[in-house]
Order: C-alpha cells, then structure tokens, then sequence
C-alpha cells in the first residue's frame, strides 16, 4: 500500500522520504513503515529499536553517534515541527564532513533516513515536538559519542532565529568539535 516519494540530498545514503498520506473528512492514514518499499529504495537494515522523545520549543539534542556500533535511523516529527541535521562521519567519503538538514513536522510528514556513520540532531522549532525514530542498532550509553551542535567548522546554518533561546544538556555543551574526533 505505501507509496514513497524520494528526495536525494547530495549525501550518499541519506535520505528523505515521504510516505503517501491517504485523508479524508475523518482524519488521514499513513504507513511510517513498510520493510519491502523502504527495502526497494535502499533503507536495507533491520531496524531493531524504536525511540520517541519529546522536546520544548528551543531544545537542540545532538550531535550524536555511537562510537563502535553505529546506528542508522529512520526519523520524523509525530507532532510539532523540528529541523533535523546529519553530518558525515564516513572517513572513506566524499562528503566527510558535510552535512544535510531537513525540516521535519507532523504536517509534512517528511522522514529522513540517515544511515550509519553519521552524527544526529535537531532543533526543536514548535511549543512541543514529538520525535519518533528506528534505529538499526541497540542505544548503548557507553559507546555514546558526539559533536558539539554550534562547531564553527562545520558551520550548520541552525535556525536559530525560530526559537527565542537555544536549550541545550550540559552534557552536549561539552561535546568535541568535530576535528577533534580523530
């Protein structure tokens, strides 16, 4: 039944996604997840754990990754509006050290696959945001690693102006910059 549009962002393996969204006066309906149709357009890991935060409006979360067992995600915004960052961490890549946002809501229904490799974020732009995510890997807090969120190297242009203070953990304020990972 899923029917996907797909956008490429200029990044090997990242992806946006939307899933056709079927609506009439009762509401709408929409598969966020369907093994055979993300397959066919190359989403080919098991996803293993599902994960949802919630989030005030000006709370940053990230840059985040797992050092030794990297995750891929599938994510979107249930409720809210969100914008959602990746960067690449892929030594061996073109893009190392790129990255790729996308604005993420519960109106546009937008889905952004990154896969394993990259480091993760998002800034939450609504009163409240609903984050939904797959992962193809177990969350294990000691292999957590990270990226400071404002490194002026990577330089991602945050839309920092929608929000009226940045919230950020004190633990990700002490986050690397990302020529210090090594």
């Amino acid at each position: 039944m899923a029917k996907l549009r797909l956008e490429q962002t200029g990044i090997e393996g990242l992806l946006i996604i939307e899933p056709t969204v079927y609506g009439d006066a009762r509401g709408s309906f929409m598969e966020t997840y369907r093994y055979e149709e993300y397959f066919n357009i190359g989403v080919t890991k098991r996803f293993v754990q599902d994960n949802q935060s919630v989030s005030k409006k000006g709370v940053l979360r990230g840059l985040h990754f797992q050092k030794n067992h990297p995750q891929g995600k599938l994510v979107r915004v249930i409720k809210g509006t969100a914008y959602d960052v990746a960067v690449d961490l892929r030594k061996n890549s073109s893009t190392y050290g790129k990255w790729f946002g996308v604005y993420l809501s519960g109106d546009n229904h937008k889905q952004f696959y990154i896969p394993e490799g990259f480091a993760h974020g998002f800034l939450s732009l609504s009163d409240e945001v609903i984050f939904g995510y797959k992962c193809t890997d177990y969350y294990r807090p000691d292999d957590e690693g990270g990226v400071v969120w404002n490194d002026p190297d990577l330089a991602i242009d945050w839309p920092i102006h929608e929000v009226n203070e940045v919230i950020v953990s004190e633990k990700d304020k002490l986050l690397p910059k990302f020529r210090e990972l090594g």
